[in-house]
């Protein structure tokens, strides 16, 4: 299931993902609260993240104090934050009554397994698990097209991970991992580095937190955006303040929509609408 195109344009709109990630914080009614807000704000599809989290995390790691609302360890934050199969069943649901697509990031093979009972129409590979080859060849397996974040990566690396999946339908999002990044360091003109480097469709991952830069991305070629999203960016959680609320996705999707228009063709011409002001400012017509 194919939701993206080669080329944005009139007719080939850019597939706009709402990355709700874990701005749940672990809670299904906020969950379908972004899930509304997002189709509410025009987006194409929202995106969680999945971890089996004895398999990610390291026991060490579980075990070290961080005061948190489900506890006093990063075990108890990392368990609190994932939503259960049931859980998830309500998203699916959900997300079939508001006619909005969702997909996940799983970060380990069994999350594959777990989001596998659901059909989703494709994966995301996050950039932290770009290196992870048993993930990418479990995700492979599923025979479902892959959008790849290539933040925080050298080429030498993309060049494995696309070699890995050359046999599958790839979108490379071009990512700056940082949370959020300074403008100089987004770096938008890499995304053609990757089209010609792998002549495969690109688009743009972006934590900044305004609405501009997405759209000069899609001016640029992007034929997705992805933005992470949350209701309030002053909401507890690592990712909120990296993330857009409902009110500038909609303003993003707007500014999106109308660089879509503004494109028109390769041709040019004198409009019909030009003719009587060319008639009113032309001096002379003799060459």
């Amino acid at each position: 299931m194919k939701m993206w195109t080669n080329k944005p344009g009139i007719g080939n709109p850019t597939f706009i993902i709402a990355e709700i990630g874990i701005n749940h914080n672990g809670d299904i009614e906020t969950a379908k609260k972004l899930i509304k807000a997002a189709k509410d704000a025009g987006c194409d599809a929202v995106k969680f993240q999945k971890r089996t989290i004895e398999i990610v995390y390291s026991e060490e790691e579980l075990a070290k104090p961080r005061e948190n609302p489900f506890g006093t360890t990063n075990g108890d934050l990392k368990r609190g934050l994932e939503l259960s199969h049931d859980e998830y069943t309500e998203i699916d649901i959900y997300c079939r009554e508001l006619d909005i697509v969702w997909f996940a990031s799983p970060w380990d093979e069994q999350s594959v397994d777990f989001l596998e009972t659901f059909n989703i129409p494709f994966y995301k590979i996050a950039a932290a698990s770009l290196t992870d080859a048993g993930l990418i060849k479990r995700i492979i397996e599923t025979g479902k097209p892959v959008i790849l974040s290539t933040g925080m990566s050298e080429l030498e690396e993309i060049d494995k991970a696309v070699e890995l999946l050359s046999k599958t339908e790839l979108l490379l999002l071009h990512c700056v991992s940082l949370y959020p990044p300074p403008h100089d360091k987004i770096n938008l003109r890499a995304m053609q580095t990757l089209m010609e480097r792998y002549n495969v469709p690109v688009g743009y991952s972006g934590h900044e937190q305004d609405t501009i830069i997405s759209a000069v991305a899609v001016g640029m070629g992007a034929v997705a955006v992805e933005r992470h999203f949350t209701l309030d960016r002053e909401m507890w959680g690592s990712d909120h303040k990296a993330s857009i609320n409902p009110k500038e996705m909609k303003e993003l999707v707007s500014n999106i929509r109308l660089t879509e228009k503004a494109f028109g063709t390769h041709e040019l011409e004198c409009l019909p609408e030009e003719v009587p002001i060319k008639e009113k400012l032309r001096r002379v017509d003799s060459i």
